[in-house]
This record gives C-alpha cells, sequence and structure tokens, in this order.
C-alpha cells in the first residue's frame, strides 16, 4: 500500500477491513465466526477481538435506516402496483433478513478496526488527573 509506515504495513484500511470481514492488524480474513458474531481472535496472528466494544450502535441504527427504506419502498410498490399482500412479504422479508444481516456484518467490522486504529480503550478513569 502507498504510504505504509513500518506501524501500519500489511494492515487494511477501513473499508477494507469492513467489507471483506479483514483482521485490522494483519489483513487475515476470518473476522467472524458466524453470520455477525467475531471470532475470538484473529488466527493468522492472534489479535484478540473480545477487546473491542463495539457494542449495539450499529443495530439500532440499521434498524432505523433498512425500516425507513422498507416503508417507503413497500408504499411505493403498493401505489405503484397494488400487489397482493403475500408478495410484499415476498419481497421485503429477505430484504430486510439480507440488509440487515450485511449491514450488521459491514458496521461491526468498521467500528472494530476504528477501535484499532485508533488504539481506542474502555474509559476507566485511571488516566484522570487527581489534585
Amino acid at each position: 500500500m502507498a504510504g505504509d509506515t513500518p506501524d501500519t504495513k500489511g494492515q487494511p484500511g477501513l473499508g477494507q477491513a469492513a467489507l471483506f470481514g479483514l483482521c485490522p492488524r494483519c489483513g487475515a480474513k476470518g473476522l467472524f465466526a458466524g453470520a455477525a458474531k467475531f471470532a475470538p481472535r484473529c488466527t493468522s496472528c492472534g489479535l484478540d477481538y473480545g477487546k473491542f466494544n463495539v457494542g449495539d450502535g450499529p443495530a439500532a441504527f440499521l434498524t432505523m435506516v433498512i425500516g425507513a427504506l422498507v416503508v417507503g419502498l413497500a408504499f411505493w410498490v403498493e401505489v405503484k402496483f397494488n400487489p397482493p399482500l403475500w408478495l410484499h412479504a415476498v419481497l421485503w422479508i429477505p430484504f430486510v433478513a439480507g440488509s440487515t444481516l450485511w449491514g450488521l456484518r459491514v458496521s461491526k467490522a468498521a467500528l472494530l478496526a476504528a477501535e484499532f486504529q485508533r488504539e481506542a480503550r474502555e474509559a476507566t478513569g485511571e488516566d484522570v488527573r487527581k489534585d
């Protein structure tokens, strides 16, 4: 990669890590052990994924975005084509499931990679100056 420093050589960019589920340290595949569950650690470099706190932010955000998108699209399809109710189910249930799963993987991987790149850690108050 252009502009690599000795500290970042071999590390994928945030977009690459998020889209392809790559380890933020070494770039190896295998960030996920399940559909949207992180593996315990990288099988290549041993980075412990459990020390990163991704939380539930991606799920809440995706719920609102995908929900708004589906409601808008379903309303448009209903007004434009007036399909039977079963067709709405056939269209929107797989769309919601697939886009939510894909979105969770990408957003969780992006947050983990961002935490790694910025060396984020849990706030403990140990670094607060006491006068």
